[in-house]
């Protein structure tokens, strides 16, 4: 068993979090506040969340204690493991919430209440609690949806709130985003609501209970679909890789991959065209103006493309890189060894039990110059600090052994 490193910078030092959550939504929440320096607690069901068997594992990993899943989105936490089905089990739930800031959920409709942990009373415990959850379509406190009780994954949200209408290569072929960001958008937002909440508790003492639907948060993602059809009454559709309103915005073919080039605001165009060697276009009444380029969108994209195509990407940026908005379509190679990923550090090695090499993961976007958080950790074995917990609440080595053997709990893994 591992002593329990309980964070120290960051400027979510000091929050303690209760996270019962699992799989993505939940678990990207809590990770964005655990990367900020909040003491997350990760209470597991014995048998583990269910992402510690899913693959990849590494070549040499004959222990699986978790895959690279798993360590994503749980780095920086400690493992409780503990059965909440049993009244011993809500019992350390309960003496856990004590003192803590934030409890995250990301359970069914109804399930909370069944084990008679509700927010209603849990609050009664500690009244600067803040009660977070994610849920498909939202708690009823918040608004009481016709499909509340609906179980929901990331390609549903993406397609109930809209991202699918207006994704794809053409109208009627819907395309769902690769990243599973009908649970990571909507978890961002989360972790949004409770720093708010938390200040909020800071200044009044009074917790409260916030929920973000996965549902409502792609339709928010979505933004430009509400007003375009309250505007104009016409149904946005899939557009492939162009924008509705202004061109060019859009990806074009190199002779090795692609690139990404946008200029939509006149200064732009004229600069793209001086770039390119085709200053006349500026000038040209078809052309001149961000209107007169979206009556003649097909040609804009054809002009710019017959440019592209005779280039390599690495030709086209050292032209455009700098003086118009454009980028390379990167594989993650490219991001592997791009400088500017290395410089924000937005790549962190973290070890892997059971295996002699290390994993690499996407850090964490946000920086603070006053507050940095410190070096991550290595995501958590199953009930790897279940007994250091418990002990802080008060617990003895003969309740522990107790509570072990009747399956309370999950003592921790060994390496």
């Amino acid at each position: 068993m591992s002593e329990r490193q309980v964070p120290t910078a960051g400027p979510l030092a000091g929050v303690k979090v209760i996270d019962l959550t699992q799989v993505l939504a939940g678990p990207y929440c809590t990770l964005l506040l655990a990367d900020l320096g909040a003491d997350v607690i990760k209470v597991e069901p014995i048998d583990g969340d269910t992402t510690r068997t899913t693959k990849p594992f590494f070549e040499d990993d004959d222990k699986h204690y978790f895959g690279g899943y798993f360590q994503s989105t749980n780095r920086n936490k400690a493992s409780v493991a503990i059965d909440l089905k049993q009244p011993a089990g809500r019992e350390i739930l309960r003496r856990l919430v004590r003192d803590a800031n934030v409890l995250v959920e990301n359970f069914r409709v109804g399930v909370m209440e069944r084990l008679d942990l509700a927010y209603e009373q849990l609050r009664q415990i500690n009244p600067r609690l803040v009660y977070a959850c994610i849920r498909g379509f939202g708690d009823p406190r918040t608004g009481a949806s016709p499909y509340a009780e609906w179980p929901a994954f990331d390609i549903v949200a993406q397609a109930m709130g809209g991202l699918m209408g207006i994704t794809g290569p053409a109208p009627g072929q819907p395309c769902k985003v690769g990243p599973g960001i009908g649970d990571i958008y909507p978890a961002t937002l989360l972790a949004f609501g409770i720093v708010t909440a938390l200040r909020h508790a800071e200044r009044t003492g009074e917790g409260q209970f916030v929920d973000v639907a996965m549902y409502d948060g792609i339709l928010a993602l979505c933004e430009r679909l509400a007003y375009q059809y309250s505007y104009t009454g016409e149904i946005p559709r899939q557009l492939g890789n162009s924008h509705p309103l202004v061109v060019p915005f859009d990806v074009f073919k190199t002779k090795d991959g692609w690139v990404a080039i946008a200029a939509p605001r006149d200064p732009q165009w004229a600069e793209l065209c001086r770039r390119i060697a085709r200053p006349e276009l500026a000038d040209d009444p078809r052309f001149r103006l961000r209107d007169d380029r979206m009556q003649h969108a097909d040609e804009v994209r054809q002009l710019v493309s017959e440019w592209t195509a005779s280039r390599t990407n690495r030709e086209v940026m050292e032209t455009l890189g700098g003086f118009v908005p454009a980028g390379p379509v990167n594989t993650v190679a490219d991001i592997f060894a791009d400088p500017h990923v290395m410089a924000r550090n937005m790549l962190v090695s973290l070890e892997h039990p059971g295996s002699s090499r290390r994993g690499t993961f996407a850090g964490t976007p946000v920086k603070f110059t006053s507050t940095p958080p410190g070096l991550p950790r290595r995501a958590p074995l199953l009930g790897e600090h279940t007994a250091v917990v418990l002990r802080d609440l008060g617990y003895s080595d003969a309740q522990l052994n107790e509570l072990a053997s009747a399956h309370v709990i999950r003592r921790g893994e060994t390496r």
